[in-house]
């Protein structure tokens, strides 16, 4: 079985965002970048999958600039096989994303695609999904936990009310949750062996997609600062503070 795991770049987890001075967007310049974490979530669950013997071969995917080599090079360190870089200096929105997505999988066909739920950069929690309408394959989504048998996956994901398992057959899409597992540090071994292993670049175009964004972004600004908190003497005091500003 091969398992494509789609990875993004991002702002890492740890930065301050900034917004630009303009408010047309996020401050990028000198920023640590990093691996999106629900996509590292998503490299860990294929990478197990293949020390089960469940998976053959492990491939990452990346639609972005040159950077995103770097987020690659952490999967492959984390244990993927090679990797393939999709180059686009611009923004991308998910339809873009999943239609390139596409492309690849009539490329490399793989039986199973693995990708984080959401990017912490736009939480959008669109790309699983469109991919999965694209390609018309089953999907299942916010994966806490994944099991592979007889050419069956068995998805328990979360829901507002508790857990839900669905049955899919192969091929299919699994978005992953914070609960599916933990990723793994990557040694120092094979941080460098990472380097040594091989990955394909490729342009939008060569998938036939337009890139134009749909989406105009007309402003970007910080949300409001939470203005402190006051106390009251009573339970009754807080019921009238609270109709006052119309609360309750």
């Amino acid at each position: 079985m091969k398992v494509l795991v789609p990875v993004k770049r991002v702002i890492d987890f740890n930065v301050a965002v900034r917004v630009k001075a303009d408010r047309t967007g996020v401050d990028l310049a000198n920023v640590k970048m990093s691996i999106n974490p629900f996509c590292e979530i998503a490299v860990e669950e294929a990478v197990r999958l293949k020390e089960k013997g469940i998976a053959t071969e492990v491939v990452a995917v990346s639609v972005g600039p040159q950077g995103a080599s770097e987020t690659l090079r952490t999967a492959l360190a984390m244990g993927a096989d090679r990797a393939i870089l999709v180059k686009h200096d611009g923004e991308l929105e998910p339809l873009t994303v999943a239609k390139i997505l596409r492309g690849v999988c009539a490329e490399e066909k793989p039986e199973l695609v693995i990708l984080g739920k959401q990017a912490i950069d736009d939480d959008c929690n669109q790309t699983g999904q469109m991919l999965a309408a694209l390609l018309g394959w089953p999907q299942g989504t916010f994966a806490a936990k994944i099991d592979i048998e007889g050419g069956r996956i068995a998805v328990t994901r979360e829901v507002d009310g508790g857990l839900q398992s669905v049955s899919l057959s192969l091929p299919a899409i699994v978005t992953t949750d914070l609960r599916l597992n933990e990723p793994r540090y990557a040694s120092l071994p094979n941080i460098m062996k990472a380097r040594k292993k091989p990955i394909a670049e490729k342009s939008v175009a060569d998938y036939g997609v337009d890139p134009t964004p749909r989406l105009k972004v007309l402003e970007v600004r910080e949300p409001e600062k939470r203005k402190a908190g006051g106390k009251v003497a009573s339970a009754a005091e807080l019921v009238s503070k609270l109709r006052e500003r119309g609360v309750i």
